[in-house]
């Protein structure tokens, strides 16, 4: 059964429907490492339209968001791709926001689903600045162009262009048209892939709810360590000055010959304690490469030896360091 918000381009030649929480595009159109490629080469695109679109427009949009978010976005120009963080007040990760600012509107996708929460504590927060919170979901869908595509980007969409590629905010009913012209569509299996080799984190996979952003080295791409007083600030700048934080992601290497990959949540423990042993973290997302084979990201005790060989659930895996203990 179809998801009830399903993409239109799930009736597209292949369409195989993703899972959560990726319900409503496709997981792949029939040759997953043939899609990956492509995207690795800037060819094709993803249907990301399952994804939530928040707008901000006002006069105060930009100074009002600086003084909620983990980014400095008060002076953000126009056009200049950004990411930024909702944390709670001990400075968990509650939100995460892919953001482009167009002089008149800020614009933001967010992981499926959660925009309804997001914008009632955006609401909540109003208080007398000049500025209009909106659900642009229904309207408008997000595709993803990879670095190095030479597709054009329509007339008169917001793009948020990053290292990693293009987001472009399409009205939705010119989803279909675009992917005629930008094709060949790819699925969200092969960016995952290449979010994963990347060492990516994204919200509700590597997080739970006791994520720090310095777990996840997000401390990098969308917490600005020098703003002032935003929800949770106090957390983040104790553990950057004065300690370290009690987990860390890593990046696993998995045992090809394995047939299953371990799923979001299996345990991982020291290869040497066996399946009965001690959990010391959880795989957060695996995936297959179409060069790397199997892999995927953890999150474990900072104090894991960087050179210990795990076990995921009850596959052999090599870790890479993301983050330094």
């Amino acid at each position: 059964m179809l998801h009830p918000n399903a993409s239109p381009l799930l009736s597209l030649p292949g369409a195989v429907p993703a899972e959560a929480p990726d319900e409503g595009v496709a997981a792949h159109y029939g040759d997953l490492f043939r899609e990956q490629r492509a995207l690795a080469d800037g060819t094709g695109f993803v249907d990301l339209s399952h994804r939530g679109v928040v707008t901000v427009t006002g006069p105060d949009r930009l100074s009002w968001l600086h003084l909620l978010i983990t980014q400095h976005v008060s002076e953000l120009p126009p056009g200049q791709a950004t990411e930024a963080l909702v944390l709670s007040a001990h400075g968990h990760i509650e939100h995460a926001l892919y953001l482009v600012d167009d002089g008149e509107t800020t614009w933001a996708h967010v992981e499926p689903g959660t925009q309804g929460e997001l914008i009632a504590y955006l609401e909540s927060m109003k208080f007398f600045y000049r500025v209009e919170v909106r659900d642009a979901t229904e309207d408008y869908a997000v595709a993803h162009l990879p670095a190095g595509s030479i597709a054009e980007t329509p007339e008169s969409v917001v793009v948020r262009e990053t290292p990693h590629g293009r987001d472009l905010f399409l009205p939705r009913k010119d989803l279909e048209s675009f992917a005629e012209a930008s094709g060949p569509a790819i699925g969200v299996m092969a960016l995952e892939a290449l979010r994963v080799e990347a060492h990516r984190p994204r919200l509700g996979l590597e997080t739970d709810h006791r994520t720090i952003p310095h777990e996840l080295g997000w401390l990098d791409t969308a917490v600005h360590l020098q703003k002032g007083c935003y929800r949770g600030q106090e957390t983040v700048a104790r553990v950057h000055n004065l300690g370290k934080p009690p987990r860390r992601l890593v990046f696993l290497h998995l045992d090809g010959s394995e047939v299953k990959l371990p799923g979001h949540g299996a345990p991982v423990r020291l290869a040497e304690d066996g399946e009965e042993g001690r959990q010391l973290g959880f795989v957060t997302t695996s995936a297959r490469h179409h060069e790397l084979g199997p892999i995927a990201l953890a999150l474990v005790k900072r104090n894991v030896p960087v050179d210990a060989r795990l076990i995921a659930d009850a596959t052999a895996a090599a870790q890479e360091v993301v983050v330094e203990p």
